[in-house]
């Protein structure tokens, strides 16, 4: 009988559809109830003392603010590096804002770890604010 265990990557996938199709139970259902995310590390308008988002209740409220209001968020994975219980994932988050005008691009490393229960237990994103890049919905780059 082959191997049943998930992986990091499993997870990180069934994440990024969650978020993909707006289903924010299933998302949340994924995480361990002492997980972190901190997206991006350190400090940011998302967490401005940096400490990242800890447990099912910051979690929830990550996924209200900075997930929900958004119109589409996918996910360009361009490689995926499993590594044990984690994966690292290189690429591209497109996410159309509020209002559908604008869309923003973020380039950057994204990782995930899961514990032996299949739960996920940190993402850690490493992405720079000043380097998103806002489009017009069909439009062009206007390096913004």
């Amino acid at each position: 009988m082959p191997d049943q265990t998930i992986t990091a990557r499993d997870l990180a996938r069934r994440s990024q559809a969650a978020v993909k199709a707006k289903d924010r139970a299933q998302w949340l259902s994924l995480w361990a109830a002492d997980a972190v995310i901190q997206d991006p590390i350190g400090p940011s308008p998302f967490d401005p003392a940096g400490h990242g988002h800890r447990g099912r209740e910051a979690i929830a409220a990550f996924y209200d603010n900075v997930i929900a209001p958004n119109d589409l968020i996918t996910f360009e994975i361009e490689h995926s590096y499993l590594c044990g219980n984690e994966v690292a994932d290189v690429g591209l988050i497109r996410t159309v804002l509020p209002g559908g005008r604008h869309i923003a691009l973020v380039d950057g490393v994204y990782t995930y770890r899961c514990n032996d229960e299949g739960k996920l237990t940190a993402l850690r994103a490493f992405w720079e604010f000043d380097s998103v890049r806002v489009t017009e919905a069909g439009g062009s780059d206007n390096g913004t």
